[in-house]
């Protein structure tokens, strides 16, 4: 009997080592993708200019969960995958992860020249275009905007995570009533209808910064939320409240598992940091 009760001491213990060695549950990833206006340059804040994936971060508790800002400047949701930007991602994602995606700035490019060629056919359809690419010298089948962002989608499902889609920020340009109007007939509106058709949480950033610079007004948003040298980059400033509008978007959406992500209060501190030190380089 009692060599009985060693054994089961003995496993017991075996079992409890094993607990306490065992490797850590991985935390989730949440990653964003787009374009410079998600992160401009290396995300440094070349020029004085940033992208709202620069401070989103500050936002989550990063004891939880690790924030991923992978966009890259001058992409479309069409050339972010054919420069094979995307790949090391998705191979990456695993259930749990989140994926914020952010494109349209530059998917109004020409769809086949000899500088960029990333243009991407207008609205959400099926329809495609097969090109002979001047840039890259091989054939390519072109798709709507939709399609690239359902493709997204629905990969980043195939891996068990959860898409974000993101209408795209406004540019600092206000029309003749002085207002910095709404993307809804394009890139923000087709976002939108992606959303809905795909079942996807959606935040209308577009809406939702061009409220707050519309309440500012232009003499208040220029030179303190973006540069007059530049409409369409937020300065360090502006990326904080883009980001900020993302966080409100989450919020919006009670059951949506990032929330247990965020910490529960602003990020003052960590963000006036931020701010300071961006002020310090540009």
């Amino acid at each position: 009997m009692k060599f009985v009760k060693n054994l089961v001491f003995a496993g017991l213990a075996a079992v409890a080592l094993l607990a306490c060695t065992a490797d850590p549950e991985p935390k989730a990833v949440i990653y964003t993708i787009g374009d410079s206006t998600v992160k401009n340059g290396q995300g440094r804040g070349d020029g004085g200019l940033w992208g709202w994936g620069a401070p989103f971060a500050y936002f989550f508790d990063s004891t939880q969960v690790e924030v991923v800002n992978v966009a890259r400047g001058g992409t479309s949701s069409r050339t972010y995958r054919t420069l094979g930007l995307w790949q090391p991602t998705l191979d990456s994602l695993k259930a749990g992860d989140f994926v914020f995606i952010q494109f349209g700035h530059n998917d109004a490019g020409a769809l086949n020249d000899s500088t960029r060629a990333r243009g991407t056919i207008r609205g959400t359809g099926d329809e495609s275009e097969l090109i002979d690419n001047i840039l890259t010298g091989e054939q390519e089948t072109v798709y709507s905007y939709g399609a690239y962002l359902r493709m997204y989608v629905q990969e980043i499902r195939d891996k068990g995570a959860t898409p974000v889609l993101i209408a795209p920020i406004p540019r600092n340009s206000w029309n003749e009533e002085g207002k910095i109007p709404y993307n809804d007939a394009s890139y923000g509106g087709w976002a939108r209808e992606v959303a809905e058709q795909e079942g996807v949480m959606f935040i209308n950033l577009n809406h939702k910064l061009a409220d707050a610079m519309n309440a500012l007004g232009p003499d208040k948003v220029t030179d303190v939320l973006f540069f007059a040298r530049d409409h369409t980059h937020p300065t360090a400033e502006g990326a904080v409240l883009a980001a900020s509008l993302v966080v409100e978007g989450i919020r919006e959406h009670p059951g949506n598992p990032l929330n247990k992500y965020l910490l529960n209060e602003y990020p003052a501190g960590a963000l006036a940091d931020f701010i300071g030190a961006a002020e310090a380089v540009k």
